[in-house]
């Protein structure tokens, strides 16, 4: 292991969150040059929730500083972010290294794509299922009761951001009980005999992401975590298996999965040829 003094520290920090700003940065000004694209993906799920409800489409704009605030600094300050993670999240990983084994060192690559990816997921899950589901909700409360929605471009931005957002940071929730088994902190046993516990927090923390109050949002929010929280058990179950020296029968894992697929697929097919239903590229994705 390296020894560094506590300045050459924070030199190293200085020096990585310089090089982690200058990859944002970059992705920003890349873009730049899709805004207007990147805008449209943004207001599309709003636009599609009033289509629904037989009102127009378009957000309001209150005051003349927010169309270029959000559509030309914080939507692509939101996607550079998600463009820049993985080299973001090698900086992190350079500057803690030098505290590793050499053992320890070698899961840089699995480490940066593992929680890059699962980042980028979260966000995705969220834009594609969660915010419509709960956006659709929200805005056809009061139609018919003498309301009108009328959404303002911030209002409505501050709200994809905290969605996208929070539910792509408890997408990071298998990195996280992966460290904590790493540094001996929690154990595989420790987090299965306090499982219960765990899912009672993850039905808070949905909770209190979830935009909307009904059970069925709560659920599409907590489902995932709750499965995200098992495979960081799993995969510090790994941990423990490699420090031990044991192996784990992944051949007996892969027959299960094989199995379910098959099982899956073979739903998925009577449902398309049998029952009438086609497949949409958006939730609830089958649909009669």
């Amino acid at each position: 292991m390296l020894r560094m003094s506590f300045l050459e520290h924070l030199e190293e920090l200085r020096f990585r969150l310089i090089r982690a700003l200058m990859g944002l940065g970059v992705a920003f000004g890349v873009c730049l040059f899709y805004t207007d694209k990147l805008w449209d993906a943004v207001r599309e799920p709003a636009a599609s929730a009033l289509k629904q409800l037989g009102l127009p489409e378009d957000l309001a704009q209150i005051t003349p500083i927010e169309g270029f605030s959000i559509i030309w600094v914080k939507i692509p300050v939101i996607c550079a972010l998600f463009i820049a993670s993985p080299w973001i999240l090698y900086q992190v990983w350079a500057f803690i290294a030098p505290g590793l084994y050499k053992k320890e060192r070698r899961l840089a690559t699995p480490f940066i794509f593992t929680t890059a990816g699962l980042f980028i997921a979260g966000g995705a899950f969220a834009y594609f299922v969660a915010f419509r589901f709960g956006l659709a909700f929200l805005l056809g409360i009061g139609v018919g009761h003498g309301v009108k929605p009328v959404v303002s471009i911030t209002e409505y931005t501050d709200l994809f951001v905290n969605v996208i957002l929070g539910v792509a940071l408890v997408f990071e929730l298998p990195v996280l009980i992966f460290f904590l088994t790493l540094l001996r902190i929690a154990s595989p046993r420790f987090l299965l005999a306090h499982s219960r516990y765990a899912i009672l927090i993850i039905v808070i923390l949905a909770a209190v992401i979830t935009p909307t109050p009904d059970a069925v949002n709560l659920t599409i929010f907590a489902a995932p975590m709750i499965l995200l929280y098992f495979a960081g058990v799993f995969a510090s179950h790994l941990l423990v298996l490699s420090r031990e020296g044991k192996k784990f029968p992944w051949h007996r894992v892969l027959y299960g999965v094989l199995v379910l697929a098959a099982i899956i697929g073979g739903l998925l097919w009577l449902a398309l040829t049998k029952y009438g239903y086609h497949w949409l590229w958006k939730w609830p994705f089958l649909m009669k």
